[in-house]
């Protein structure tokens, strides 16, 4: 009798540990939102999305900086998420200090690993797509890692304008889902 009582016991132990073992622990983050792939504008549609809008304000009241604004004129035979209301402008320069450092801690905060150990959590929950800042361009088709920019309306850095190069702002362009508030991110947001 004893024997058959202990035996139960180590076989409800095992289930106990088992089920802890697979179970999340407490407070574990919400799974992260997949890689965004380039999702260039298709139509024009200029007016500001909602995810956009609410991206827009967290950074600039969160990290400082200014509005530099999300939609932009429709141009024929022309690509921007901006003509799709995708993408933001969030106004810094690179020529000073303090804008240098509120643009690194954005990206430090924006790429950093959550605690559930997923890579560039926050940036995937958002949907951002990519990141372009001073010569730099932070694509989540490349897992944000940093690559050269230039833009294509430019030869060479010394004959691009400081716009163009992104280092009078941060433009930060969101996948479809991303911009419409429908990513992780945005739940309670809007």
């Amino acid at each position: 009798m004893l024997r058959r009582a202990l035996a139960s016991l180590a076989v409800l132990l095992a289930v106990v540990l088992t089920a802890g073992a697979l179970a999340a622990p407490a407070g574990a983050a919400e799974p992260v939102d997949d890689y965004a792939d380039y999702q260039p504008q298709k139509k024009c549609s200029p007016r500001a999305k909602p995810g956009t809008e609410a991206l827009g304000r967290h950074l600039v009241s969160r990290y400082g900086g200014a509005y530099g604004g999300i939609s932009r004129g429709c141009t024929p035979g022309s690509t921007s998420e901006h003509q799709g209301g995708r993408a933001f402008d969030w106004t810094l320069d690179a020529a000073s200090k303090r804008d240098r450092r509120t643009a690194k801690a954005f990206l430090r905060d924006a790429f950093a690993t959550d605690r559930a150990g997923n890579p560039h959590a926050r940036a995937r929950r958002m949907g951002i797509m990519y990141v372009i800042w001073d010569d730099r361009i932070y694509s989540a088709w490349n897992e944000f890692r940093p690559a050269a920019y230039l833009s294509s309306g430019c030869r060479s850095r010394k004959r691009c304008s400081k716009t163009l190069r992104h280092r009078d702002h941060v433009h930060v362009s969101l996948s479809r889902a991303g911009g419409k508030g429908r990513t992780s991110w945005y739940d309670g947001r809007l």
